[in-house]
């Protein structure tokens, strides 16, 4: 028996992602979580082989839970799972503990290829995740992006900036204070040397991140 938890607030996404894992992994047996909650629950009352977490969550994003999972339980394999690029947010999460990265535009046999090969004890990532991987370990580059020296939750907060939002939709979004949303902007002005949103919103485009 084939234990995997899959943590995604979307019902309909989630449903979706156990039949396709139902179809092609025997003795397979899911438990579901649609927050940080739940996934901790299930987590803690049962032994489990695997998770699969969407990036995104209310209240608590994935990248958090994924430092979480790796604290307590630091052998269990977890696959991240985002409507982002690769580009975003797969350097994080590797580096952060997943085992892998794929996008939720993926093809439903990626996913199964990714959940097999975690399983079997390796990594998984895509050939695009791996081009991206050679590129951004190139001789050539020159000690990294301006934004690559943000923490996981001030990229969240530039990438929010970027797509649009106030501080307060922001601070809606990841269940934060304004003043701590405010924090973080200042935080990312300066350790980007930009000085308003036009600045950050146009870096962000030009490097992909909206």
């Amino acid at each position: 028996m084939v234990r995997i938890i899959i943590t995604e607030d979307h019902t309909i996404v989630r449903k979706g992602l156990i039949q396709i894992l139902k179809e092609e992994i025997p003795n397979l047996e899911i438990g579901e979580a649609a927050n940080s909650i739940e996934l901790n629950q299930l987590l803690h009352n049962e032994k489990w082989d695997m998770v699969i977490s969407d990036i995104s969550m209310p209240g608590r994003s994935g990248i958090d839970n994924l430092k979480q999972i790796k604290d307590l339980y630091p052998s269990l394999p977890v696959l991240m799972l985002s409507m982002h690029p690769e580009e975003q947010y797969a350097i994080r999460s590797l580096k952060g503990g997943a085992c892998g990265y794929i996008t939720k535009e993926s093809a439903p046999d990626e996913l199964v290829l990714a959940v097999k090969t975690i399983l079997s004890g390796r990594k998984y990532i895509s050939a695009k995740l791996a081009e991206h991987l050679a590129n951004h370990l190139s001789p050539n580059d020159k000690g990294g992006l301006p934004h690559e020296s943000l923490s996981d939750r001030e990229f969240d907060v530039l990438r929010l900036i970027a797509s649009g939002k106030t501080v307060s939709e922001i601070a809606v979004d990841l269940s934060l204070s304004v003043t701590t949303i405010s924090t973080y902007r200042s935080r990312i002005l300066e350790k980007m040397h930009m000085r308003t949103n036009a600045e950050l919103t146009h870096y962000a485009v030009s490097q992909g991140i909206v």
